[in-house]
């Protein structure tokens, strides 16, 4: 009998163990810059972060347990961000990390350091190679438009102008050098011919490569840069004369600081991005139009500015993390694959849909282009 009791004894307390293991709350650490050079986007995808869990919170939470978010600056500088990184593991003990420190050489930095904790890393940065091969990087995701489907998309663009021969602009950093990497690529089977030129991020003078650009036979310059050099891209093309040529930035510039920047250079310049930035522009059977506005009325009403597509990729993000995470208790495993299960979720800034080989849930049917008019983006070709 007294064995048969602590049977019970042991069983029960066990039960008890694992119950309250299930209670527990779940925790996201997120690393973003919001100091140092790119905290003018760090600031906004924290902003975007911040409406996602409050608004799980305030529909009770995961397993009706409050979700708590660890939140870390990385100031635009990789080793702090992977000191944050192996904090998040090691000490905070996250469930999943979202957020690689607003830049795609930071992201590709946390890459390994999350794979071998095996724990689930939702990167809200641009670069293709931060979840490209999956089966390398199978802990790894992305809640953004990657350079292949830009690539895809702006072909489809170009085609219907009866352009092929295109520049690609790029700057050094790991955003930069991924784009040139895959249009090298993939220009072949696009029908395109592309040449190459490339700055440094901090570069303050263009003149020397755009001059060459100017002096081939390009029909289209396409600038890769998250930096303020991409302003000046558009006032010394516009300078000197490339805007008889069809200008485009890159997904990574929407920004209407920069456009203001960049005074009345700003339109002469098209910008390949995600449909969050025009949400209004888009047609009503457009399934992301109301979400979108959703988001917009929320972040206007608390921040009183209006949200660009930084705030949409990291509300996608928590939010896809939230799904993964009701769906898996927590256990990490379990995580990576009800994120690889995730398929048709509308987000605000696409929609989501990936597989255990495929890592990036966007397509390009997730992309528009875009230009600055009076102030403001409108859509300039949206399929």
């Amino acid at each position: 009998m007294k064995l048969k009791h602590r049977a019970a004894g042991l069983l029960a307390a066990a039960s008890l163990g694992l119950a309250a293991q299930q209670a527990m709350a779940l925790t996201i650490g997120t690393i973003l810059s919001t100091t140092g050079p790119a905290a003018f986007l760090g600031e906004d995808m924290k902003a975007g972060m911040e409406i996602a869990v409050e608004e799980i919170n305030a529909a009770g939470g995961i397993a009706g347990e409050p979700v708590k978010w660890v939140f870390y600056d990385a100031e635009s500088q990789a080793a702090k961000a992977l000191a944050a990184t192996r904090r998040l593991l090691s000490q905070d003990k996250v469930d999943i990390i979202v957020g690689g420190g607003n830049m795609s050489g930071i992201a590709l930095a946390m890459v390994p350091l999350s794979a071998q904790a095996k724990t689930p890393f939702i990167s809200t940065e641009g670069s293709l190679a931060i979840v490209d091969p999956a089966e390398q990087r199978p802990w790894a995701f992305k809640s953004t438009v990657d350079d292949r489907q830009v690539f895809e998309r702006l072909a489809d663009y170009l085609r219907k102008q009866g352009i092929t021969r295109v520049a690609l602009l790029h700057d050094t950093s790991g955003f930069g050098q991924a784009a040139a990497e895959e249009l090298k690529k993939m220009a072949p089977g696009l029908g395109l011919d592309a040449r190459f030129e490339a700055f440094a991020p901090t570069d303050t003078d263009l003149t020397p490569q755009l001059t060459r650009i100017k002096n081939s036979d390009a029909q289209a310059v396409l600038c890769w840069t998250v930096t303020p050099a991409g302003v000046i891209f558009n006032k010394q093309a516009t300078q000197l004369g490339l805007t008889d040529r069809t200008l485009i930035h890159s997904y990574g510039f929407v920004s209407q600081k920069y456009m203001e920047l960049a005074g009345d250079a700003a339109g002469n310049v098209l910008l390949v991005s995600v449909k969050f930035p025009v949400g209004a522009d888009l047609p009503d059977s457009d399934t992301q139009k109301e979400v979108i506005a959703e988001l917009t009325r929320k972040f206007e009403a608390r921040y009183g500015r209006k949200p660009n597509q930084y705030v949409a990729q990291t509300y996608d993000a928590i939010q896809l993390a939230r799904q993964a995470l009701e769906r898996s208790g927590g256990d990490k495993d379990k995580t990576r694959a009800a994120l690889e299960a995730i398929q048709g979720y509308h987000g605000v800034g696409g929609t989501f849909n990936f597989s255990a080989q495929r890592h990036s849930g966007l397509s390009k049917s997730d992309i528009v282009l875009l230009k600055w008019q009076d102030g403001a983006f409108r859509l300039h070709d949206y399929q």
